[in-house]
C-alpha cells in the first residue's frame, strides 16, 4: 500500500512538473520527449526572499524555472534591478547557451519556488532536441531586444506590509483605511495572518498576479508571519504612535527586508492633534528613508497616493519677485481639488514651498509673504561688501519670525529645498534639519546675501545650479510631477550707453530715456541664476506638466508686483488644469467604511490582543 501511495505521489509530482514546463512560454513549442526528460530530472526547491540564487561571475550549473514567486536581476550589489523574473520564466539561460560565467546577480524578491535542471541534463536534452536549443536562443534574443529598447517591467502588484511598533498601535484601522483608499486606484487585496495561514507560495503569487495592490498586516513582534510579510513586500510601512516612547523595530524584521532591498517608510499616528518633535525622535529609532504624518483622513489619502506612486509633486522655481506667482498656482490647484502631496523648490520657490508644506491657508500665505517682502525690503541692511552687499541679518530675522524653530521633519507635507554647494560645485538637497536654516541657504543670492556655512560646505542660492529641481522630485517618485517655472526667460539687456553719462550722474541716475537702469542687485541676481537657467530646459522635459505664467514684464526685484504676480499665476494655472483629467483629484466627500470592514477590524484587533496576552 505504501509503495502504491509513493508511486501515485511521484506520478502527480511529475505531472505538476510537466505542467510547470508547459506554462513557460519559452518552452511552449518544444517536443514532448524533451519535456518529459526535463521533468524527470528536475529538482524542485524553495528560495526565501532575500536569498541569492547565484552571484555574478560564478560558473553556471544549469537552468532554473520559476514556478512561483519573483526574482530580481542586478549587475552589482549597489545597482538597481535591471530585470524581474516571474512565474513561468527561465533564468540562467544566457550563461548556459554561451558557456560563460553568470553576468549578473540573481536574488529572490519574494518567497519563491523553482525547478532546477542541472547542466548535464540540459546538455543532453539540447543534443536530442534542436527545438529546445532554438527556444532558449530565441528567449535570449528577446530579452536582449527588450533590454536594448529599455522596456519597463510588466505591471505587477505593489505590495505593502504594515508593521506596528507595539500591540497598542492602531494598525488594523489604518490598514483598512489604506485598503479603501488604494481601492479607488485599482484592485486591492488585504491579507492578515489568519487568512494567510496554511497557504503556499503559489497562493501568495496568485494574490499578486490578480491585484494592483496588496496590503499585508504584520504583527508588532518579529514573528514568523511578520518575517513573511517583510519578505513578500515591496515596501514596509513602519507604524508608530507619536505619544509612545520611540523604540526600534526588531532587527530580525528589518534585516529580512534589507536583504531584498525593500524600501522602508515611517507612518506617525498623531491621533487628531499634531505633535511637534515626534518625527525627529522616531526617525532616530528606524531605518526609514521617508516619513508620513497622519493626523486626519486627508493624510491617509495622501499616503495612499504616495505609496501607489499616484501622488502629485509640486516643484517651485526661483525668480525673485516673479516667484509670487507660485501663490496663485497653489490657490488654483487647491480650488481645482488637485492634491499637493510632495513639495520642493529653490530660492523663493523654496520659501513658498515651505508654506505649502506647513499647510498654511491661501490667506495666511498672502499675509506672511506680503509683510516679509512688500511691506519691508528684506535686503537693505547694507554693509561693506567683504562677502556680500548686505549683512543678511534682516532675512534671517524674517525667516525666524515666519518659520521659527520648526524642523523640516515636522512639516505636514514631505518637503525638500535646494541650495548650491560652492565647495563641491553641486546642488545640495535639504530634507532634514532646521527649516529656516535650509531656507536661508536656498535664498542666499551670491553677492547679495552672505552664504551659509555648514561644516566645510559653502551654501548659496539653489537657483545658481538648479532653479527648477524636477529631477530631485522625480527621485522621490510621488507620481505626477508639476513644475511651476517663474524663471526669467526675457533677455537681460540695457538699451542705453552708460559711458555717455557724466561719472557723478551715473551714480544717481535710475532711468534714462524711459529705460530702467540695470543696478548691481539685478546683475547679481541674474548672474546667480544663469547656471540654474541653463538647466531649466532639461528640468522642464522631466515634468509631467509645466506651468509657465507670462511674467516677462515683472522685474526680479519688483516686490510691489506682489498681487499682479499672484493673479498671473492663478489665471494661468486655472486654465492649464481645466479638463486635465489624468491629474489625481481630492474627492469632495469621503465614504464611511462599510460595517463589514468595521467587523473585520474588530476581529483583527481581538486577534492582536490575544497574541499580546499569550506573550
Amino acid at each position: 500500500m505504501a509503495l502504491d501511495e509513493e508511486h501515485t505521489s511521484a506520478t502527480l509530482e511529475a505531472r505538476r512538473t510537466i505542467d510547470s514546463l508547459r506554462a513557460c512560454s519559452a518552452l511552449m513549442d518544444i517536443d514532448a520527449p524533451a519535456l518529459t526528460a526535463l521533468a524527470a530530472g528536475a529538482v524542485q526547491f524553495s528560495l526565501p526572499a532575500g536569498s541569492v540564487l547565484f552571484e555574478a561571475g560564478t560558473i553556471p550549473d544549469g537552468l532554473y524555472l520559476v514556478i512561483a514567486g519573483r526574482l530580481g536581476v542586478r549587475t552589482s550589489e549597489t545597482a538597481a534591478w535591471t530585470a524581474h523574473v516571474g512565474r513561468g520564466e527561465l533564468v540562467g539561460e544566457m550563461s548556459w547557451l554561451l558557456a560563460v560565467n553568470h553576468s549578473a546577480q540573481v536574488i529572490a524578491i519574494r518567497d519563491s519556488e523553482l525547478l532546477w535542471f542541472d547542466k548535464p541534463l540540459v546538455d543532453a536534452v539540447a543534443q536530442r532536441s534542436p527545438h529546445f536549443s532554438l527556444a532558449v536562443a530565441r528567449m535570449c534574443a528577446r530579452r536582449l531586444h527588450q533590454s536594448n529598447r529599455r522596456q519597463v517591467f510588466a505591471p505587477r502588484a505593489r505590495v505593502f506590509a504594515i508593521v506596528p511598533n507595539t500591540p497598542e498601535t492602531d494598525t488594523a484601522t489604518l490598514a483598512m483605511q489604506l485598503v479603501e483608499e488604494l481601492g479607488h486606484s485599482g484592485r486591492t487585496e488585504f491579507v492578515w495572518d489568519v487568512r494567510a495561514s496554511s497557504h503556499t507560495v503559489s497562493w501568495f503569487n496568485h494574490i499578486e498576479e490578480n491585484n494592483e495592490f496588496v496590503v499585508y498586516l504584520a504583527d508588532p513582534s518579529s514573528s514568523a508571519w511578520t518575517r513573511q510579510c517583510c519578505r513578500q513586500a515591496d515596501m514596509l510601512l513602519l507604524v508608530a504612535n507619536v505619544h509612545e516612547k520611540p523604540r526600534p523595530w526588531p532587527t530580525a524584521m528589518t534585516d529580512v527586508a534589507s536583504l531584498s532591498r525593500v524600501r522602508m517608510e515611517l507612518a506617525l499616528l498623531h491621533g487628531g492633534s499634531f505633535v511637534h518633535g515626534a518625527a525627529t525622535r522616531w526617525l532616530a529609532a528606524t531605518p526609514a528613508s521617508y516619513h508620513h504624518h497622519i493626523v486626519d483622513d486627508g493624510d491617509i489619502e495622501r499616503v495612499a497616493r504616495l505609496l501607489s506612486h499616484r501622488g502629485v509633486g509640486l516643484v517651485l522655481s526661483g525668480g525673485g519677485a516673479r516667484g509670487f506667482a507660485h501663490l496663485g498656482v497653489i490657490r488654483a490647484m487647491r480650488e481645482a481639488r488637485v492634491p499637493i502631496d510632495f513639495v520642493g523648490g529653490a530660492s523663493i520657490g523654496a520659501l513658498i514651498a515651505a508654506g505649502a508644506a506647513l499647510q498654511w491657508s491661501d490667506a495666511e500665505m498672502h499675509l506672511r509673504y506680503r509683510r516679509s517682502f512688500v511691506e519691508t525690503n528684506p535686503v537693505n541692511d547694507y554693509t561693506f561688501p567683504f562677502v556680500a552687499l548686505t549683512r543678511g541679518a534682516k532675512v534671517s530675522r524674517l525667516l525666524q519670525r515666519e518659520f521659527g524653530e520648526i524642523p523640516i521633519e515636522d512639516l505636514r507635507l514631505p518637503f525638500f529645498c535646494v541650495s548650491a554647494n560652492l565647495t563641491t560645485g553641486r546642488a545640495m538637497e535639504h530634507r532634514s534639519g532646521l527649516l529656516r536654516t535650509a531656507l536661508r541657504a536656498s535664498v542666499a543670492i551670491p553677492g547679495v546675501l552672505p552664504p551659509v556655512f555648514a561644516g566645510e560646505a559653502v551654501l548659496v542660492d539653489g537657483a545658481a545650479i538648479n532653479n527648477l529641481p524636477v529631477d530631485m522630485m522625480k527621485q522621490h517618485a510621488p507620481g505626477f510631477v508639476i513644475g511651476s517655472d517663474a524663471g526669467a526667460d526675457r533677455p537681460f539687456a540695457a538699451d542705453y550707453d552708460s559711458a555717455k553719462q557724466p561719472p557723478l550722474w551715473r551714480l544717481f541716475s535710475r532711468t534714462r530715456g524711459g529705460s530702467q537702469r540695470i543696478n548691481i542687485f539685478q546683475i547679481l541676481m541674474r548672474a546667480g541664476m544663469v547656471g540654474g537657467a541653463s538647466n531649466e530646459a532639461l528640468q522642464r522635459g522631466l515634468a509631467d506638466l509645466i506651468l509657465k505664467p507670462s511674467l516677462d514684464d515683472i522685474d526680479l526685484l519688483n516686490w510691489q508686483a506682489f498681487d499682479r504676480s499672484i493673479d498671473l499665476g492663478y489665471e494661468h494655472t486655472r486654465a492649464a488644469l481645466a479638463g486635465l483629467d489624468r491629474l489625481p483629484r481630492i474627492r469632495a466627500t469621503r465614504e464611511s467604511a462599510a460595517p463589514a470592514a468595521n467587523a473585520l477590524i474588530a476581529r483583527i484587533e481581538a486577534r492582536m490582543r490575544s497574541k499580546k496576552t499569550a506573550s
